[in-house]
C-alpha cells in the first residue's frame, strides 16, 4: 500500500472511530465503511493487518486517556502461562505456551498464545464474526499459514468452553492422582 493510501485510510479510520457507537462498532464494520468512503478494496490481509493497528492505536490511545482521567495508569506487559505443554507429535521441543502482547500472523490475525512452536491460538475476523482459532500451522514459502487441523469457534462457542475449562481441569487432576 501507498504510504499516501496509508495516510489516507488512517485519517478515514480514525474519523470513523471517533463518530462512532464504540459499543456497536466492530473493525469489520470501520473497514467496510473505509472502503466505502475511499472506494479502495480492503478485503486483503495487508490492509487488514493496516486496520487492526490503526484501531487498536485508536483504543489504546482512548484507554489511557481514560486511565489518566481516573488516575490509574498501568501498562500491559506480556504475560507468560505457567503450564509446559507435553506435544504429542513427540518431535516438538517442549516449551512454555506464551500469550503475545499484540502480535499478528501473515493474515492480519492476533496471535493470542503460542501453544507450540506448530500450534497457536489466534483471534480471526471471518464474515464479520470473531473467532477463536486453535490450529496447528506449517510452513510454505517462509510463510507461516493455517492448516486444516484446528477448530475454530464463535464467542458463545467459546464462553460455553471457557465455563467448562473447571470441569476440565479437575478431571486431569483427578486422572493424573490415579496413574502416580
Amino acid at each position: 500500500m501507498e504510504p499516501e493510501t496509508q495516510r489516507e485510510l488512517e485519517e478515514t479510520v480514525l474519523e470513523i472511530l471517533r463518530n462512532a457507537d464504540m459499543n456497536e462498532m466492530t473493525e469489520s464494520k470501520v473497514r467496510t465503511m473505509a472502503a466505502e468512503k475511499l472506494g479502495i478494496d480492503l478485503s486483503g490481509p495487508a490492509p487488514k493487518r493496516f486496520v487492526r493497528k490503526v484501531v487498536e492505536s485508536f483504543l489504546l490511545s482512548k484507554e489511557q486517556d481514560d486511565q489518566h482521567a481516573t488516575g490509574a495508569g498501568a501498562d500491559e506487559e506480556k504475560k507468560e502461562v505457567e503450564e509446559e505443554e507435553d506435544d504429542d507429535e513427540g518431535g516438538e521441543e517442549k516449551r512454555k505456551p506464551t500469550i503475545s502482547a499484540k502480535e499478528y500472523d501473515d493474515e492480519g490475525d492476533l496471535i493470542i498464545c503460542r501453544l507450540s512452536n506448530k500450534r497457536r491460538v489466534t483471534i480471526q475476523d471471518f464474515r464479520g464474526k470473531s473467532l477463536v482459532s486453535i490450529r496447528e500451522y506449517y510452513e510454505k514459502d517462509g510463510k507461516q499459514l493455517p492448516s486444516s487441523k484446528g477448530i475454530s469457534l464463535t464467542a458463545e462457542q467459546w464462553s460455553a468452553f471457557s465455563k467448562a475449562v473447571p470441569a476440565v481441569e479437575e478431571a486431569i487432576k483427578k486422572m493424573e492422582s490415579r496413574l502416580r
